[in-house]
């Protein structure tokens, strides 16, 4: 499913074949559609055709052209119509420098009255950006600590303003524009933003993709820019549609929220997502964030954690894969009892098993668990994360004592698995070569650098 969060339909070269654009867009797997208004006239044109057409949704706003006579029965009517419940979002507003049509200080007052406007509402916004960068920031960073959301449309800057807003809990959206010839930098902006807080967009009726572009935008031709973000973060397009949609639907509230990945495919193998739980804290770790990676959905909570069974039918048959793979954003010894039964069918069904863990499995399970590996785990990669005991604690979460008994772990599992793996993450403060002889000289185990996300 793809959804385009951004075309203004109710443009005057849409009114003759309206019905035709909504069919090819449906034909090309666009399913609901986010139209923002421009001025107040538009306003009221946007409630018209969402309460026309199913598929449409609206936002309602002054566009900083139009914000020369920006005034308080303005915000009156937006704050009335923002309560149809099809309006998802308050916008297009923003700032535009780059043609003169209305003051500055008129475009900053109804941009600041618009945010405030967003945030009674609780409702995201739709930010319009040309040549502003500076005061876009600036004024997004009062807002810093609040429950604002927004989308930044038609993306044009540089790649750490887009870091920065993505780090403030923003959106970045991309139209046709990043199919142009001339427009590197801003691809370059797509490679390095996450995947989760990337939109997609035409703008229509302008920004009109390749291979259409000189001809009126539409919402089929999102698929075009859906295409260029695949080709760009080297993902598969289906891919990259599910999770823009999943990504309109934590913003604006549309469509079905995104089910959990109980396995996901990566590199050679299948890996089993068993449980968010752990006895650390990891600061590297994304688990009581939004628990994504390459663009699989993670989040899973306690009460929704399924048996055996679940994993095994999705596992179907292992040997289709290098190995099986417990590992997800939590502890899978948490969980030993489901990992052993799950390993059971994937060992007796000619598959080899990996198990990636923190190294506390006897501390979690009150008991020695090593010796029930044997003949269920052919590799076990335990996190080591540091080799001196306070800054392994530091990075856990935990006391230092957990350091010696992850270490006891480790040289107990190496008499029931074929591999013991010891790993480190990439960053600065860890010495990673130390680190290395530790593994290999003392323990004499393997060892693995793992990069930082």
């Amino acid at each position: 499913m793809l959804i385009d969060t951004h075309a203004h339909l109710f443009f005057p070269n849409f009114e003759n074949d309206l019905d035709e654009v909504l069919k090819r867009a449906e034909e090309n797997n666009i399913q609901k559609i986010i139209i923002p208004s421009t001025d107040i006239k538009t306003a009221y044109q946007v409630i018209s055709l969402i309460e026309k057409y199913d598929m449409l949704y609206g936002a309602v706003g002054v566009h900083p052209h139009d914000s020369s006579n920006w005034n308080e029965n303005d915000l009156e009517i937006l704050s009335e119509l923002a309560d149809h419940p099809k309006v998802v979002a308050i916008g297009e507003t923003g700032l535009d420098y780059y043609y003169d049509y209305s003051p500055k200080e008129m475009q900053q007052k109804a941009f600041r009255d618009q945010l405030l406007l967003a945030l009674d509402k609780d409702l995201p916004i739709v930010v319009h950006n040309r040549e502003a960068d500076k005061d876009i920031i600036n004024i997004i960073r009062e807002f810093k600590g609040s429950i604002l959301k927004a989308q930044f449309h038609c993306y044009s800057g540089n790649a750490e303003d887009a870091a920065e807003l993505v780090s403030l809990g923003h959106y970045i959206s991309f139209t046709g524009n990043i199919t142009f010839k001339k427009f590197d930098a801003l691809r370059n902006v797509v490679k390095f933003t996450d995947i989760n807080r990337i939109l997609i967009e035409t703008d229509a009726p302008f920004m009109t993709p390749v291979p259409h572009r000189g001809k009126r935008n539409e919402p089929s031709f999102v698929t075009f820019t859906n295409k260029q973000i695949a080709e760009i973060k080297n993902m598969p397009v289906e891919e990259v549609a599910k999770i823009t949609a999943n990504n309109a639907h934590k913003l604006f509230g549309l469509g079905e929220p995104e089910k959990t990945d109980y396995t996901y495919p990566l590199y050679n193998g299948l890996y089993v997502n068993i449980t968010n739980r752990c006895n650390a804290s990891c600061y590297f770790c994304d688990r009581n964030g939004e628990a994504k990676l390459k663009g699989f959905n993670l989040k899973m909570q306690k009460k929704d954690e399924p048996n055996a069974e679940v994993y095994i039918k999705e596992i179907g048959d292992p040997k289709k894969y290098e190995e099986i793979v417990f590992c997800g954003y939590g502890e899978p010894t948490i969980r030993w009892g489901v990992v052993k039964e799950i390993s059971e069918f994937v060992k007796k069904n000619g598959g080899k098993t990996r198990l990636n863990t923190n190294g506390h499995g006897n501390i979690i399970n009150k008991r020695d668990i090593t010796p029930e590996m044997k003949g269920l785990i052919d590799i076990i990669s335990i996190s080591l994360n540091s080799m001196d005991p306070a800054q392994y604690g530091n990075i856990m979460g935990l006391n230092e004592t957990f350091f010696q008994k992850m270490i006891d772990f480790a040289q107990k599992s190496k008499n029931y698995v074929d591999k013991v793996v010891m790993s480190i993450v990439s960053l600065d403060e860890v010495e990673s070569e130390k680190a290395r002889k530790f593994v290999e000289e003392e323990l004499g185990l393997e060892f693995r650098i793992r990069p930082y996300f």
